[in-house]
């Protein structure tokens, strides 16, 4: 698979940009705690399920004290709507307390101490860094997993490796927002079963051989929306400082110095 150039790689995060020009997470939430429980619940689980059961947790406990206030036996039945609920539900009175009793009921802006919270690994505490506290962390989910493998901008065996590969190639003026478009782009254009090829905005710079669009309209997209060429021009190579005699000189017999 060929790689992406730097300016390929600059033009398939423009438009990206272009798309969805506000990069934010689909999740709800009011703080950094409710945030990170958020995000804990959303694990093997969607976003629009997730926001369907936090409001009447979060009316009820949207700090650690009052979320182990509440108990693991009754937040488990206000989530109960959510896949591994229960275990869920554990991980987030536990965390609760690590917060409180460790960290003086603050979120940790710490991807090793976040990572210590029961139910949090690095693709939650990179959601949390990113959103909560606005650092350009990529957490690479299945989505991102599958637009990384599959577009060919950062292909990787693991999700950790297509998170370093991305954290590569991404200029950094996309960093901050290139794990929401990234993931609202697997969710909705590159899904996994059908990628929506005629709609995409990025279809003649992915690498993926099955695209389930003919190459004349992507190719026909591409030149509506490119906005500078992909190909870096050619310098032409010098002729050693000796200059091209002119036609007049060569008339006149003059050797070039």
């Amino acid at each position: 698979m060929r790689r992406f150039s730097k300016l390929e790689v600059a033009e398939f995060y423009r438009r990206l940009s272009a798309s969805r020009p506000i990069p934010q997470t689909e999740l709800e939430f009011i703080n950094p705690f409710t945030l990170l429980v958020a995000v804990v619940l959303s694990a093997q689980a969607t976003d629009i399920g997730v926001n369907r059961a936090t409001p009447a947790l979060f009316d009820l406990a949207n700090s650690p004290g009052k979320m182990l206030a509440l108990g693991e036996e009754r937040v488990a039945q206000l989530v109960r709507t959510i896949g591994l609920y229960r275990t869920k539900a554990r991980n987030i009175i536990a965390l609760s307390r690590m917060l409180i009793e460790e960290h003086g009921s603050t979120v940790p802006r710490d991807r090793e101490a976040l990572e210590k919270l029961p139910g949090v690994g690095r693709k939650t505490a990179n959601v949390v860094l990113n959103v909560a506290f606005g650092e350009p962390t990529i957490a690479v989910d299945t989505h991102i997993f599958r637009v990384g493998n599959r577009t060919g901008i950062a292909p990787g065996k693991t999700p950790l490796a297509v998170e370093q590969g991305l954290e590569a190639v991404t200029p950094a003026r996309y960093k901050h927002g290139a794990h929401h478009w990234l993931i609202l782009h697997g969710r909705y254009v590159c899904k996994a079963r059908k990628p929506d090829c005629p709609v995409c905005a990025v279809a003649d710079l992915c690498r993926y051989g099955a695209k389930t669009a003919p190459a004349e309209m992507i190719a026909a997209r591409a030149q509506a929306i490119t906005a500078e060429p992909l190909v870096e021009a050619k310098r032409e190579r010098p002729s050693g400082g000796r200059k091209k005699p002119s036609p007049a000189s060569r008339e006149r017999g003059d050797r070039p110095r």
